[in-house]
């Protein structure tokens, strides 16, 4: 199956123009002949909405998710994208999948990052959420939640394949660490792929190291970016890599 992760310069507080973003990246990665589109963490509000992420906030079945069922049924490709969700009171830092009329899958993000998103969001509890595409088994994880290596595990030991990884990385001086070399090691550790999408630019309030990466089991780097905006394409097939997977075998090795 072939994805495409969109590293995107989202608009803090506007998300008729990220929509719009995604909605032309859509229509790229499915002429590129993607199954899937991935876009960063907070894409349709923009990672650095602030204060107006109460305001922007959906519920999971509202407009914002079903406007994009109906881009991922109008193009013939499949979602994952970041947003801000309404949870009764409360508003989760969030991820939705969308495959045209199929439910809605939405992980919450269970390890925010630092007073900022600690002060607008609320984690939800670390899942193994999975659904099915292409014939792969794939599951979600946002930006910080990678870095936990457990959260990598729980999915790999669910029997998924693919890991999406919506995030929204900051420049720093370890960013190239985190995107180049841990999301490659998770995807060794486990023998799975890790699709891991940043943000780039700035928007007033962050500056994002981009950097987007798509690993595979045997850590080599299928696709990446680098600090501007890019639509990447990896082709997603498990059994290139079944000398790998039978070198290294960590998840039968553990031991509980």
């Amino acid at each position: 199956m072939r994805i495409a992760a969109l590293q995107m310069n989202a608009a803090a507080g506007d998300p008729a123009a990220n929509l719009y973003r995604i909605e032309r990246a859509a229509a790229e990665a499915a002429d590129g002949g993607a199954r899937l589109l991935v876009v960063p963490e907070l894409a349709v509000t923009g990672y650095g909405a602030g204060n107006a992420f109460a305001a922007l906030a959906e519920p999971a079945d509202g407009p914002t998710v079903r406007g994009l069922a109906s881009l991922s049924a109008r193009y013939g490709i499949a979602l994952v994208a970041g947003f801000a969700e309404r949870a009764g009171e409360a508003v989760c830092n969030s991820a939705l999948f969308a495959d045209g009329d199929r439910q809605p899958v939405v992980y919450r993000k269970s390890h925010l990052y630092g007073p900022y998103e600690r002060r607008h969001f609320v984690p939800g509890p670390p899942t193994a959420t999975t659904f099915e595409l292409g014939g792969l088994k794939c599951g979600l994880l946002i930006c910080y939640d990678v870095e936990f290596p457990e959260n990598a595990r729980r999915l790999a030991q669910a029997g998924v394949q693919l890991v999406l990884v919506p995030t929204a990385l900051p420049a720093s001086e370890h960013a190239a660490l985190i995107a180049r070399q841990m999301i490659a090691v998770r995807a060794f550790e486990n023998q799975i792929f890790v699709a891991y999408v940043d943000h780039c630019g700035a928007d007033g309030r962050f500056a994002y190291a981009g950097l987007s990466t798509i690993a595979a089991p045997d850590g080599t780097l299928l696709a990446q970016a680098g600090t501007a905006e890019a639509l990447l394409f990896a082709d997603i097939d498990p059994t290139a890599y079944a000398e790998s997977m039978a070198a290294n075998t960590y998840l039968a090795d553990l031991r509980t």
